[in-house]
């Protein structure tokens, strides 16, 4: 047998990226699948199978705000790819969750673990139903991803098309100050009346969340890494049709860019450009030096670093550390500068604006990476200035370096990530003694019960990925920190929200759940972190720290049964992007 690379999924897979639609499109055999190809509508007769197929995949739901207009929108691409000769077929995956209704709640476990799901859903919608290229539409937390890495498994032509970026609320509120309410409420800051008034305004359209969330750095990355097309993470969702009673519809130019995508889609598949030549090293570089400069959320870090995995590319954690030292942060957006929402970056030529900022430094930026629609540089050329406020120039940037840092040391031997763009200045050295919850709804009680004080280290375990199971997103209790206005330091094998700000470190790896060094922590024991330097410790010697994890038992999952139970058996830490192991 022939050696197989890294690419080789099935022969299934082969055959759809060695024959694209004519697997169903040809031959006598076939006629049966092309009946049920006029059935649903396909087609209007057989002789129409000869025609090349491509196939939208949306993610159309109510459940989550970012999503509720897509199926407008998918139905735009649809009609501009008929108009372009294609025969196409529309389909929708499950599993798509929404972050801010699942936090707080056991359902926030099922987060994460759904980017597997929709990838897989996606891997069988192409298998089973051949086509030459399709188009996915998505939005929020990891309806994004998931399409990043089955683009790239399933490699034929393929564009990705966000829903964009929801405007912000009356005042510059959103989500996040809707969470941060919760903890000035607990501490009597804001009455009841005060917070209810604000949940009503600060979410007003559709559209991923306003700010620099995990949605919003992911769409942003993806006009980076060359998925998709330039402004599709900073075109809003909705254009305002009264600000004044907070009415909204979509956004013109956003349905603009979705009819474009089809026209892009095609260039891809009369050019032969697939995934895999455009998700190359330099690709994931690209991507966290945009990451570095915008300040995005921790997520970005485990995501990318699955898209890395899913193509084959050996990304080492460590590597972040060299680009961040190498680019600096020129944009801070919500949650670390709460009054600069997505729009503003819009408004001020959006991520070509930063990107070509950056390109004049000294970070390793190669704008010669092929993209969908050309090159990195093309995205470029015709960007403007910085504005000088909501991007900054690289001569005075927030920070000389990049907004995220990886730290390492006895409690994280292979990593942590923190969002250093949201660290105040006096906090990125500190040390104090270890406060213990065991989870987050723990934490998130003892913080609004008030058993954590200044000047703690909050220590949330086994919340990683096989421990939560799920490594659900910190950020009721972040927020709650904020809120009461407390000076802590939070850790976590867990992970956070790109809404949180303050020092949080996350993604400490290994998890607890597979014996790492956070699982050994005693109540009290003072915890050491240097945000600068990169250094996170466990000021115990290390002597009894060896003889702590040599003791540790073998942990005991707390999920048994169903999809979570099966996840757990196969998720990685999250230095690894919270992969599977095959």
């Amino acid at each position: 047998m022939a050696k197989r690379d890294k690419s080789f999924i099935n022969e299934g897979i082969e055959n759809v990226r060695n024959k694209g639609s004519r697997v169903v499109g040809e031959g006598t055999h076939m006629l049966p699948a092309a009946s049920l190809m006029k059935a649903a509508g396909v087609i209007k007769s057989v002789s129409e199978r000869r025609r090349p197929f491509v196939t939208v995949i949306n993610s159309y739901t109510t459940q989550i705000p970012g999503h509720a207009h897509l199926e407008s929108l998918g139905h735009l691409v649809e009609a501009e790819l008929k108009k372009l000769g294609f025969n196409v077929w529309y389909a929708n995956v499950g599993a798509a969750v929404c972050d801010g209704i699942a936090m707080g709640h056991f359902g926030m476990k099922y987060s994460l673990a759904s980017r597997e799901l929709i990838t897989d859903q996606i891997e069988t919608i192409i298998a089973a139903h051949p086509c030459d290229g399709w188009i996915g539409i998505g939005n929020c937390d990891k309806i994004v991803p998931a399409m990043f890495n089955a683009m790239v498994r399933v490699n034929i032509p393929a564009v990705y098309v966000s829903g964009g970026p929801m405007l912000a609320g009356r005042g510059g509120s959103d989500l996040i100050t809707v969470f941060e309410g919760v903890g000035k409420h607990a501490v009597g800051k804001v009455s009841e009346a005060g917070l209810v008034q604000l949940a009503n305004k600060a979410c007003p359209s559709c559209g991923s969340c306003s700010g620099m969330f995990t949605a919003n750095s992911m769409n942003c990355l993806g006009e980076v890494v060359g998925l998709a097309l330039p402004g599709n993470g900073t075109i809003p969702a909705a254009a305002w049709t009264d600000p004044r009673k907070l009415t909204a519809k979509i956004n013109p130019e956003r349905e603009k860019l979705v009819k474009q995508a089809g026209h892009v889609l095609k260039r891809c598949i009369e050019k032969n450009i697939r995934p895999r030549d455009i998700v190359t090293k330099a690709a994931i570089d690209n991507a966290f030096i945009c990451d570095m400069a915008m300040g995005g959320s921790t997520n970005t870090v485990l995501h990318t670093l699955a898209l890395a995995h899913e193509a084959g590319i050996e990304y080492p954690l460590q590597r972040l550390n060299l680009l961040s030292k190498k680019t600096p942060c020129i944009c801070k957006v919500s949650p670390s500068r709460p009054d600069v929402h997505i729009e503003d970056v819009h408004r001020v030529g959006g991520i070509a604006a930063i990107l070509k900022e950056i390109a004049k430094t000294d970070a390793p930026m190669d704008t010669s990476a092929k993209t969908v629609t050309g090159t990195l540089g093309d995205m470029l050329r015709a960007a403007p200035k910085p504005d000088g406020d909501v991007i900054r120039t690289h001569s005075k940037p927030f920070s000389k370096t990049g907004g995220l840092s990886v730290l390492f040391g006895n409690l994280a031997p292979k990593g942590a990530v923190v969002k250093v763009a949201g660290v105040q200045e006096d906090m990125m050295q500190f040390e104090g003694p270890a406060v213990i919850f065991e989870s987050q709804e723990d934490a998130l009680f003892g913080i609004l019960g008030k058993k954590v004080k200044d000047g703690d280290v909050v220590v949330i375990r086994y919340e990683g990925p096989k421990g939560g199971p799920g490594m659900q997103e910190m950020l009721s209790p972040t927020s709650a920190i904020i809120g009461a206005g407390l000076r802590v330091a939070l850790i976590t094998d867990g992970r956070f929200s790109g809404g949180t700000r303050g020092l949080c470190i996350g993604h400490i790896s290994p998890e607890a759940a597979a014996g790492g060094p956070i699982g050994i922590i005693k109540t009290g024991e003072r915890i050491r972190i240097d945000a600068a330097k990169g250094t996170i410790d466990l000021v115990v010697p290390q002597a009894e720290i060896n003889r702590r994890l040599k003791a540790m038992r073998p942990f005991e999952p707390k999920v048994k049964r169903g999809w979570l139970a099966r996840y757990a058996q196969h998720v990685t830490s999250a230095d690894t992007g919270a992969v599977f192991a095959y």
